[in-house]
């Protein structure tokens, strides 16, 4: 379990402003771990946690791009039905709000995991206290056989029927 800043940027809700905003991270080589696009009517939100924090809030800056900051926790989502419900739980049974999430997926996360999400909470140590417990529980259980791409063909197909 880990803690990351994350950058949220407003935008307006007009053709291009995403890509040139994307534009200037990418020219100035930002790599970023996770992103989300949100809207609001004529606004838009990005969220996204870079690579680098510093370097990325320094390239907005020069970009004349405002933007916030925040913390955030980075937990690992289990490759199983129910993985991000279960993360949900735990910090539920704990009185903890999430105030919002998104995931991640891709090679930044590990082969055993599902995915990366990306985690605001009311009290982050506290949440991070919780998950990093339970990861260390998640470990001793034995995984679930991944579903192979033949097995979820067949279940897409008998959804259909």
């Amino acid at each position: 379990m880990q803690t990351a800043k994350q950058l949220s940027v407003t935008l307006v809700n007009k053709p291009g402003r995403l890509a040139s905003m994307l534009m200037a991270l990418s020219k100035k080589k930002v790599g970023l771990r996770a992103l989300a696009v949100m809207d609001s009517a004529d606004r838009g939100t990005v969220r996204f946690v870079p690579e680098d924090f510093a370097f990325a809030a320094e390239v907005l800056a020069s970009n004349n791009i405002r933007y916030e900051a925040a913390d955030v926790l980075l937990a690992d989502v289990p490759n199983q039905a129910g993985g991000f419900r279960k993360v949900c739980e735990r910090l539920a049974a704990e009185h903890l709000n999430i105030d919002y999430a998104y995931c991640a997926f891709g090679a930044e996360t590990s082969s055993r995991s599902g995915g990366l999400a990306v985690i605001r909470v009311n009290d982050l140590a506290k949440a991070q206290k919780i998950l990093g417990e339970s990861a260390g529980a998640a470990k001793r259980k034995p995984l679930r056989q991944p579903v192979t791409r033949k097995k979820a063909a067949l279940s897409l197909a008998r959804m259909g029927q």
